[in-house]
């Protein structure tokens, strides 16, 4: 029975989308990873439709009509997850803005007995790269909003 799920929601990232998949692919742990992909125009779904020849076992795909939003793919895939029996479920972005490596400790985390484990660019300052100024002060602030009522 397969145990970990990687679910990457995408929209026009064929320039990401299959290293983004290597490299989870490569890690030591057997995550499977599945792409929820919003109906790219750019072939983003074409893409992982190749790379399931490859990964036939670990790699899956949900195509979505149109652009439904980042929310949404993310309530579809803990939907899949769950009807595919993993036990451990994880986000991320398929632009590397989160770290592919960190799915170890995460992973290490929940096994060694936490109910969630949670990874944060701002835990020891702001840790982005190649972002504009708003998309920072957004993320930032939508954060510590979270934070504030998960307390």
């Amino acid at each position: 029975m397969p145990e970990k799920l990687v679910i990457i929601p995408t929209y026009n990232e064929k320039e990401n989308v299959e290293n983004i998949i290597r490299k989870v692919f490569s890690l030591n742990g057997n995550f499977h990873t599945l792409i929820i992909d919003d109906g790219s125009p750019d072939g983003t779904a074409q893409i992982v439709k190749k790379l399931q020849i490859e990964f036939s076992e670990k790699l899956h795909l949900v195509e979505r009509a149109g652009k439904l939003g980042l929310g949404t793919a993310y309530i579809a895939g803990f939907s899949w997850a769950l009807e595919h029996n993993y036990e451990y479920i994880f986000e991320m972005d398929a632009d590397f803005s989160h770290n592919p490596d960190d799915l170890l400790r995460l992973y290490s985390a929940c096994k060694e007995g936490a109910d969630i484990a949670i990874g944060s660019r701002y835990k020891t300052g702001v840790n982005v790269v190649n972002w504009p100024m708003s998309r920072v002060l957004m993320s930032y602030y939508a954060s510590a909003y979270v934070r504030v009522l998960l307390e």
